[in-house]
């Protein structure tokens, strides 16, 4: 039985709780905000973020990030990307050299362009960042439906650890070393949703989003490899698996402010209805800036930043999407 705290009160740390419970480990939830700690001690359960699950009686939630680091296994940090770098540096009075700390957001930091492990590590250099990923909406996870996902760490015993903490018989878990292609094809990803949202929103087919996530495999590939990624990650579960998870799907926030946006309504608009936090525009300039610096196309990303960023038409950036040069496919 491992013990486990997960840093997070919304959707995808109470799946995650759910799924570790299930598994026979012990399992310590934290919020930095009290009234979520309230809400899961009291109601077991967060109606905003996850509607009808409810959070097992014999899962702790706690605000004190001593207790919820206290002697664990593995810490899993399941909050957004924006606020990695601040739940890292306040762990550093708590964390072991050694420890195991799991990624689960899907984010690059805005200012520095480092992936989560990377904003991890800098704040905490002695620990062990690793990356769980994949197709893995908590909505489904929740309810104890089949989901694969990939865990990503510096060297395969860690990763295999984690692995067998998360498996079960409704979720498989791959191994990998591939923490930056893992890493990009979660960040670049939800770009790419926004962009499959907006074509929905345009009233746009299936012709549209597939294309949209073919290209889309095309783009995150071309960056990854640049910064040293794998190109099977690309067409694996952290890649098109969970692009096309993203893109389809009415329980991606990103889909769903892509559809806001294409029918006409802001970011900002967009981002206050969904009510849940928007990985893919944080993410947009920082994939744009990273295809800059490493010379490679990423005409999708760009024109999302354009739509997102320069209040362009979402007509306009497909038009010129469409009208680029041809050339060979690659």
């Amino acid at each position: 039985m491992a013990k486990v705290g997960i840093l997070g009160g919304g959707g995808w740390a109470i799946g995650l709780a759910i799924l570790l419970h299930d598994n026979g480990s012990e399992v310590t939830m934290w919020s930095k905000i009290e009234s979520e700690v309230e809400l899961l001690r009291t109601e077991r359960k967060n109606e905003r973020c996850l509607p009808g699950i409810m959070l097992p009686e014999d899962v702790s939630v706690t605000g004190d990030l001593a207790e919820v680091t206290a002697d664990k296994d593995i810490l899993i940090l399941a909050v957004a990307s924006r606020f990695m770098r601040q739940t890292a540096a306040s762990l550093r009075p708590y964390v072991k050299p050694g420890q195991i700390l799991v990624d689960v957001a899907k984010g690059l930091e805005s200012d520095t362009l480092l992936t989560m492990t990377q904003v991890i590590e800098s704040e905490l250099p002695d620990c062990r960042a690793a990356i769980l990923s994949g197709p893995s909406h908590a909505e489904e996870v929740a309810r104890r439906l089949p989901t694969t996902c990939v865990a990503g760490a510096a060297d395969l015993e860690t990763a295999k650890y984690i692995a067998g903490v998360f498996s079960s018989n409704v979720f498989r878990v791959y191994t990998s070393t591939d923490r930056i292609g893992i890493e990009i094809g979660g960040s670049v990803k939800n770009v790419i949703a926004l962009a499959a949202g907006i074509a929905d929103g345009l009233g746009y087919g299936d012709n549209t989003k597939a294309a949209l996530i073919t290209r889309g495999v095309a783009e995150m590939t071309r960056l990854g490899l640049a910064m040293g990624g794998q190109s099977a990650t690309f067409a694996g579960l952290s890649g098109i698996g969970d692009l096309i998870v993203t893109c389809a799907s009415m329980h991606s926030r990103n889909r769903r402010a892509g559809i806001l946006i294409g029918q006409g309504k802001t970011a900002d608009e967009a981002m206050k209805e969904v009510n849940m936090v928007v990985e893919g525009v944080y993410s947009a300039q920082a994939a744009l800036e990273l295809a800059e610096k490493y010379q490679v196309e990423m005409p999708i990303v760009e024109q999302v930043n354009r739509v997102l960023f320069e209040s362009k038409n979402p007509k306009e950036a497909v038009y010129e999407l469409m009208m680029r040069d041809t050339k060979q496919e690659a």
